[in-house]
């Protein structure tokens, strides 16, 4: 059955299709492991291994009721890694996955790791504070929050225009897309889908990101009304050693539906880069020359 125990006992279900290289998907806040199906049935049918997974009380993954900061959910994604015994892989992350993908990295090893793609990033740090001007102030998430708390199904649909662009030329997703996955959102409880903004909203990954150098692809919209590239694509894309920044024009935040087939093939294109350069590293070693196992110690 494709379940498997967390660190802490949570039972976390997750998808596993394909075969070679593998790519893990780390979805969005209050998605689950269905969010990337139109970029994974290409990335399977050209040979790629995909796994994704149901965050802790998302989708068909346990409700434990804790655990929602990013270094549990880091530890959720290192069991992930373990329990599958990837290596090589390639990691993509949408909004709050993002952050669960440099937390993995900073926390444990990158030793499993190749290469990183971070959709919409909540990155580096999206709290107003004397040292971050331009993030979101407290007082704005307080009262947002406070609405979810009386009625969070209406505050879903008054803002799904903008999170799905409807608005913005040929850019239209489907009523049915647009339901499901307002109910993939309306399923999560509510106490997780809290928790969860408080750790996307007050963590600081600043400190941590510079000591990340693995290739990584950042992708963002030039329309996120959710989190704006100024604050979030741009300076992380500065933080990062390795980085590159790709700007979608006329894209939402919700560009995995909107720019399906772009994406589709940026992630392709991608990935495939990663094995070409794996193989071109097999062939500098061989023959005669060992080659060493990866570095399992942790970044710290």
């Amino acid at each position: 059955m494709p379940f498997l125990d967390s660190h802490d006992g949570t039972t976390l279900f997750y998808r596993d299709r394909g075969t070679g290289r593998p790519i893990v998907f780390c979805s969005a806040w209050g998605l689950d492991s269905t969010e990337f199906q139109y970029q994974t049935t290409d990335l399977v049918e050209n040979g790629f291994r995909v796994i994704s997974y149901d965050r802790r009380s998302h989708g068909r993954s346990d409700d434990p009721g804790h655990g929602y900061d990013y270094d549990t959910l880091a530890d959720d994604l290192s069991a992930v890694l373990t329990h599958l015994d990837l290596y090589d892989a390639s990691l993509v992350g949408h909004s709050m996955g993002t952050g669960e993908i440099v937390r993995y990295l900073t926390r444990h090893s990158t030793a499993r790791t190749r290469r990183l793609v971070l959709i919409g990033p909540v990155l580096p740090f999206m709290l107003a504070t004397p040292d971050n001007p331009s993030g979101v102030p407290a007082a704005a998430v307080e009262e947002i929050r406070t609405s979810w708390k009386q009625d969070f199904g209406t505050w879903l649909h008054e803002n799904a225009p903008a999170y799905f662009g409807e608005t913005l030329p040929n850019r239209i997703v489907s009523q049915h897309v647009q339901a499901w996955t307002l109910s993939s959102m309306m399923s999560v409880p509510l106490h997780a889908m809290l928790a969860c903004n408080h750790s996307i909203i007050e963590t600081d990954f600043r400190p941590e990101l510079p000591a990340i150098t693995l290739p990584t692809l950042i992708i963002h919209g030039d329309m996120d009304a959710s989190v704006a590239a100024e604050i979030s694509a741009e300076p992380l894309s500065e933080l990062l050693p390795n980085a590159s920044l790709k700007i979608y024009e006329n894209a939402p935040h919700g560009l995995y539906l909107t720019h399906a087939a772009r994406l589709a093939q940026d992630l392709l294109d991608f990935t495939r880069e990663s094995a070409r350069h794996t193989a071109e590293d097999s062939n500098r070693n061989s023959p005669g020359t060992p080659i060493h196992a990866p570095s399992r110690d942790p970044l710290r």
